[in-house]
């Protein structure tokens, strides 16, 4: 198996570098095309400019597209990328990052060769492990609360100290600060900041609150 040298230093900085700009990631799926800009633009205007877009739906990737042109300040990722072929569509539209519930040797292999920086979802020790041999050293933790949470990854922080971690998967506005106290947590990914109800109504003010609020709250 060939790796790439410059990937653990470059990858894991340019990683970093995305992560350090705000404590949460607002983990969104777009339902309605129109939606998609007025939504990253609350966010990104209430403190929180790093969003991770879901690829669930059939506008998601035009929903990317629309966001990187109107917001050229902020850090687009693409979620829920299950396939390199997604990931080739992911760098097509422009994501700074792409980030992955779970990772294959074909996802691995193609994060690798890509200009595009990705954060690969595990769950356990030896899923890390399996990472870190292809010179991954940033990885999503996913789904948090029901792989053990914070103290899943305080107890992956003794074997291999230098991995850190974005958790998601029911992290809440409550639950938050258990992760981020950790020093192996980068950052934490959460849908609470988009409510269905606020979304369906159009209430950018009210999700603009809510990343204000985040962004104040969990702010070190």
């Amino acid at each position: 198996m060939t790796i790439d040298k410059q990937l653990p230093s470059t990858r894991t900085t340019e990683l970093d570098s995305i992560c350090l700009k705000a404590e949460v990631i607002p983990v969104i799926t777009i339902e309605r095309i129109e939606d998609a800009v007025p939504l990253a633009r609350a966010l990104v205007e209430g403190g929180l400019p790093v969003l991770e877009i879901t690829l669930r739906t059939d506008c998601a990737l035009e929903a990317i597209r629309r966001m990187r042109e109107a917001l050229p300040g902020a850090s687009i990722g693409v979620g829920t990328v299950l396939t390199p072929a997604q990931y080739r569509q992911a760098e097509q539209v422009g994501a700074d990052f792409v980030v992955t519930p779970g990772a294959t040797e074909a996802l691995y292999r193609y994060g690798v060769e890509s200009p595009v920086p990705m954060l690969p979802g595990i769950s356990t020790i030896s899923e890390l492990m399996t990472g870190w041999q292809y010179g991954y050293r940033r990885f999503k933790f996913f789904p948090a609360e029901s792989s053990g949470g914070a103290k899943a990854i305080k107890s992956f922080g003794g074997p291999i100290p230098e991995a850190r971690f974005c958790p998601t998967g029911g992290i809440t506005v409550d639950n938050a600060e258990d992760y981020l106290k950790l020093p192996n947590v980068m950052c934490v990914g959460g849908s609470w900041l988009t409510p269905q109800a606020l979304v369906e109504a159009e209430d950018w003010d009210g999700i603009r609150e809510l990343a204000r609020q985040a962004a104040e709250r969990f702010h070190h």
